[in-house]
């Protein structure tokens, strides 16, 4: 385990395996580090890859400070980027696809992007959270921490039944209940951030942006936005309507990214 310290001294942590061309995985706001072994899709990259699997802030072995916000979180991945010799291709899941997208703007130091499905208010749409933060604040209170794990997971984050199952029978699950009190302010956050193409028009880095063929609309449409507003950007599709296909798809979810990389 590897640990470096972001912009406002927090120290960041992250595991590194494997060998090869560097490969950075960022988590999203209710995962936990170990959400990359779930399908084995850790160990499948890093049969050709140098991967570093961070632990994003509270989680792990990474620390916090007082002043939460977005940005805080950019300045940690883009802390993590900066620390790898060779310039890695970064890929972010949900919530860590915007925080991974933001730190691309800090950096220099980057091969190519992957966002997997962005949770990005466009267009008609908006991320209307005040209603799953009080509930989360409620449950917290309460301390129901698994319940409000599974609120998050399937009011915002949208997965499926089937794959909320999975998750709460996963052995993250438990890490998983242990980080649900940071939620509420993630969350609120994540509600806050404005989507401003100009500001991307110079990011040249080659970007795959990506999405279920059968996602709800807001997934769809913002991963559409944020395609277009890259220079170098694309859209990919996975299978189904699923939030998560590097665990229900895992094989294709891979060679997917393998051949952007």
């Amino acid at each position: 385990m590897d640990t470096i310290t972001s912009s406002d001294g927090t120290p960041i942590a992250f595991e590194r395996t494997g060998s090869g061309p560097p490969l950075l995985l960022v988590h999203g706001n209710a995962d936990v580090p170990g959400f990359w072994d779930l399908a084995g899709v850790r160990s499948d990259f890093s049969e050709s890859h140098t991967v570093y699997a961070m632990e994003r802030r509270v989680r792990g072995r990474s620390g916090d400070s007082p002043d939460y916000s977005l940005g805080r979180e950019a300045e940690d991945v883009a802390a993590v980027i900066d620390s790898i010799d060779k310039a890695p291709t970064v890929l972010g899941h949900s919530a860590g696809a915007v925080y991974a997208l933001e730190a691309a703007l800090e950096t220099d130091h980057l091969h190519r992007l992957i966002l997997n499905q962005p949770p990005i208010a466009v267009g008609r749409h908006e991320l209307d959270v005040a209603g799953a933060v009080a509930g989360l604040e409620e449950l917290l209170e309460n301390g129901e921490e698994a319940s409000a794990v599974g609120l998050f997971l399937e009011e915002v984050a949208q997965l499926s039944p089937d794959e909320l199952e999975e998750v709460q029978a996963s052995p993250v699950w438990d890490e998983m209940v242990e980080a649900a009190p940071v939620l509420p302010r993630e969350l609120r956050a994540l509600s806050r951030y404005r989507f401003e193409e100009e500001r991307f028009q110079d990011l040249t880095v080659p970007a795959l942006v990506l999405v279920g063929r059968e996602s709800p609309p807001f997934y769809r449409d913002a991963a559409q936005a944020v395609a277009d507003a890259l220079p170098n950007g694309r859209l990919g599709f996975t299978p189904g309507h699923t939030h998560e296909p590097m665990n229900t798809t895992p094989g294709p979810f891979v060679e997917q990214v393998e051949a952007f990389i």
